[in-house]
C-alpha cells in the first residue's frame, strides 16, 4: 500500500517537473523573441535571460531520469518481492492452521486412547507422526517467513538508498549547472543600469 502511494506521488512529482520545465522553456522563448526586437541593452538582457531559462528547463528534465528508475524499481519490488513474501506468509499461516488441527486431532485421539487396544495405539502413533510432520513443515515455513521479511526490509532500504543517491547527485548537478549559467549571465551584465518599471 505504501509503495503504491509512493508511486502515485512520484507520478505527480514527475508531472510537475515536466510542467515547470515546459513553463521555464516557454518563458525563455518569450524573453528571447521579445528581446530580439528590442535593440537596447534591455533586449540583450532579455535574450540572455531567455536562453538561461530555456537551458534551465531542459536541464530540469534530467531530474526525471533517476525518478523513473526509482519508479520502475519500486514497481518491480512491489510485484516480485512483496508478492513472494506474501505468498510465503500465507503458506506459513496455512501450515500453522494444519498443525493446530493436527494437535487437536491428537488430543481427541489421546482422550479416547485405551492402552490395551492395539488398534487405537496404532491410530495414536499415526496421528503423532502426522503432528510431527505438520510441526516440521510449520517450523520451516516460519523460519522462511522471518528470513524473507528481514530480506525484504533490507532490500527495500538498499533500493531506496541507491536510487535516492542517484536522485541527489542529479539534483546537485542540475543546481550546479543552472547556477553557473545564471551567474555567468549576471556577471556579463554588471554595470548595466537598472530599469524601474511602473
Amino acid at each position: 500500500r505504501n509503495n503504491s502511494r509512493l508511486q502515485r506521488l512520484m507520478e505527480v512529482y514527475q508531472d510537475r517537473i515536466c510542467f515547470l520545465a515546459g513553463e521555464e522553456n516557454a518563458l525563455g522563448r518569450f524573453l528571447k523573441e521579445h528581446g530580439k526586437s528590442d535593440k537596447t541593452r534591455a533586449g540583450k538582457m532579455m535574450v540572455a535571460a531567455g536562453k538561461t531559462m530555456s537551458y534551465t528547463g531542459q536541464q530540469r528534465l534530467a531530474i526525471r531520469v533517476p525518478l523513473v528508475r526509482l519508479y520502475q524499481e519500486v514497481e518491480t519490488f512491489r510485484q516480485r518481492a512483496i508478492e513472494d513474501t506474501r505468498w510465503t506468509v500465507e503458506s506459513m499461516e496455512k501450515s500453522r492452521t494444519e498443525y493446530r488441527g493436527a494437535l487437536m486431532w491428537m488430543k481427541n485421539v489421546s482422550t479416547e486412547l485405551d492402552p490395551d487396544t492395539f488398534k487405537q495405539l496404532e491410530k495414536f502413533r499415526k496421528v503423532q507422526g502426522h503432528v510431527k510432520m505438520s510441526k516440521q513443515k510449520f517450523d520451516k515455513l516460519k523460519v522462511d517467513c522471518l528470513q524473507k521479511v528481514d530480506l525484504l526490509a533490507a532490500s527495500r532500504c538498499n533500493m531506496f538508498s541507491h536510487a535516492l543517491i542517484m536522485y541527489q547527485n542529479t539534483l546537485v548537478t542540475f543546481w550546479d549547472k543552472t547556477s553557473k549559467t545564471m551567474n555567468h549571465v549576471n556577471n556579463g551584465f554588471k554595470g548595466y543600469q537598472y530599469y524601474e518599471f511602473n
